[in-house]
């Protein structure tokens, strides 16, 4: 359900008899999904002239008259007005009419379970707190009156996750049709694995795994996301922690047979995604895939002679392996081999200064054991992966560095280096597409630290229950689509997403009481730098909004969880 209140004046002249009579109505229109609902705010026949003329200027009447954002000016200092800062308007305002374009409003209904996920995506998008906190932004912000919403708490948030985790198939699927009309169907999709890790212990889907955040004893989440091929999300899926690449996606392909396919759907995943297992049951639903294969799959690839070094260029060149129907695109770039050749020149860098650390730590203390400091460094090159071309002894008392060219070239002559595996004809896609397409997999990976590190957080999770983090999941998918919007929208102006919306928060309604009789948000004219964003989204905000007899706050109060001094 999609609502925009606006208040208008209203003027008739009728006659009875011989009479004529004149009646002056202050009245708030609503569209109800495309209905238009009118109710009369007050009647304003017999109030003074000075205070209706201010009103007819400011509103204008429901022939589009007047002028928005004048009436404040006009009614300061009348007496039984009253002037006061409203709640933020701008920035919610923005993200509910970019979420009625992209279809959000439709795949999440009209019903106020509907809305209230409506308003966790909307508050993630400006701020990554638990539901405690979306419902003290909803205090400050026109909730109630721009989604229709009554009281609600962090409780009913809370239930609403369920709610979503219930309706995910669902949403992703109305989503889905809205994008891709019936046989437009996009026939290739990329699919990639993150890890986030949790602060706590008792989430029902955390788990030890391998932390691609580098934290050590922390449980994890395994979050898959599955795109189409400009990275636009499509499904979103929570696994136990310690699930492994490869078993996620079994799943996918489901999704993708049963749900977003076409007639000829290929995937492309990362490399050690898919192994033989994913790739026979590719094939089993007549599917393609496009993937990479791991540094020992190359060497051994070298060492039996089906590919050459000569064969890694900037150019892509292709392998056939006619017995396994599999061709394979060779290339190296040489920007990448560069970066690694720098990483590895700063690691044995750090190494050096760590052994002069160490020898003039044995100077300066004689009970210091050699032996112990060998096995340490050596225990940190192993960690570094220098090992097989650095090596430590002793001379005396002190540690030497040692440094073997040949397996140092040995070592560096793949950087840079990539091959990747396709089942596709070079009739369906030449190796410059199968190179480009592979390479879109930078849109997902761009996705995931948008989701973890940027503007949104996946992280923290805030939610225990298994259904519950499913739902919270979902609804930081579907802010990413909202920001994924605002960034396109946006890519011309001197400002991030970010930035930008921060500014609009600061876009406030003012309050108009009326001689007690109505309650007026009217929204002054906003400064330039805002009046550029929303004319960028190409949004423009009504005069005045009329307020909803409903209000939002929270059950439990932070004066009583603080900690008393």
């Amino acid at each position: 359900m999609y609502i925009v209140v606006t208040m208008y004046y209203d003027t008739c002249t009728y006659g009875r008899g011989s009479r004529t009579y004149r009646r002056e109505l202050l009245r708030e229109s609503r569209r109800v999904n495309g209905k238009v609902v009118k109710r009369t705010v007050a009647n304003v026949t017999d109030w003074p002239e000075a205070v209706k003329a201010a009103l007819r200027a400011a509103l204008g009447s429901d022939r589009g008259e007047g002028q928005p954002g004048g009436l404040s000016g006009r009614v300061a200092g009348q007496p039984g007005f009253s002037l006061c800062q409203g709640r933020s308007v701008g920035a919610l305002y923005l993200l509910l009419e970019q979420a009625r374009q992209l279809g959000l409003l439709q795949a999440l209904g009209g019903e106020r379970a509907g809305r209230l996920a409506l308003w966790q995506v909307l508050a993630r998008t400006q701020d990554q707190g638990s539901r405690l906190s979306a419902v003290r932004l909803a205090r400050t912000q026109m909730v109630p009156e721009l989604l229709d919403l009554d009281r609600f708490d962090e409780d009913d948030l809370y239930a609403n996750l369920d709610w979503l985790c219930g309706r995910q198939q669902q949403i992703e699927d109305s989503l889905f049709r809205l994008r891709y009309r019936e046989g437009t169907a996009p026939g290739l999709f990329l699919y990639d694995v993150t890890s986030t890790y949790l602060e706590g212990q008792c989430n029902g889907l955390a788990a030890f795994g391998y932390n691609r955040d580098g934290k050590r004893g922390k449980k994890q989440l395994v979050v898959g996301l599955l795109t189409d091929a400009e990275g636009w999300p499509l499904a979103i899926e929570v696994f136990r922690g310690n699930t492994n690449d490869p078993a996620t996606v079994a799943s996918q392909i489901r999704k993708l047979a049963d749900r977003f396919g076409s007639a000829d759907v290929t995937l492309v995943g990362d490399r050690g995604m898919l192994k033989s297992r994913q790739l026979a049951d590719l094939a089993a639903r007549h599917m393609h895939y496009i993937t990479a294969i791991t540094r020992p799959q190359i060497e051994g690839l070298l060492r039996a002679g089906h590919l050459q070094m000569e064969l890694f260029d900037e150019q892509a060149a292709e392998v056939t392996d006619s017995a396994e129907a599999v061709r394979y695109i060779v290339r190296r770039n040489p920007k990448q081999a560069e970066r690694m050749a720098d990483r590895r020149d700063d690691q044995l860098a750090a190494v050096r200064r760590r052994i002069a650390q160490v020898n003039t730590y044995l100077t300066d203390h004689p009970r210091a054991k050699v032996e112990t400091a060998l096995r340490n460094l050596g225990a940190h090159l192993a960690r570094l992966r220098l090992n097989a071309w650095v090596s430590v002894a002793a001379d005396g008392r002190s540690v030497v560095l040692f440094l073997d060219e040949d397996d140092h070239a040995e070592a560096a002559k793949l950087d840079g280096c990539y091959v990747l595996k396709t089942d596709l004809k070079p009739e369906q896609a030449s190796a410059h597409t199968i190179d480009a397409r592979y390479r879109d997999l930078a849109q997902v990976e761009w996705a995931f630290r948008t989701c973890k590190t940027a503007l949104l957080e996946i992280r923290p999770v805030h939610v225990r229950l298994e259904s519950r983090t499913k739902g919270h999941a979902l609804v930081v998918m579907l802010s990413y689509i909202l920001i994924g919007r605002l960034t396109g929208l946006w890519q011309n102006l001197d400002i991030t997403v970010e930035e930008g919306l921060k500014e609009l928060r600061e876009l406030c309604t003012v309050t108009v009481d009326i001689q007690g009789a109505a309650r007026i948000e009217e929204i002054p004219t906003p400064r330039e730098s805002s009046r550029k964003l929303l004319a960028a989204a190409d949004v423009s905000l009504p005069a005045a909004l009329a307020t909803h007899p409903s209000s939002v706050d929270t059950k439990r109060k932070l004066t009583s969880r603080r900690k008393k001094r």
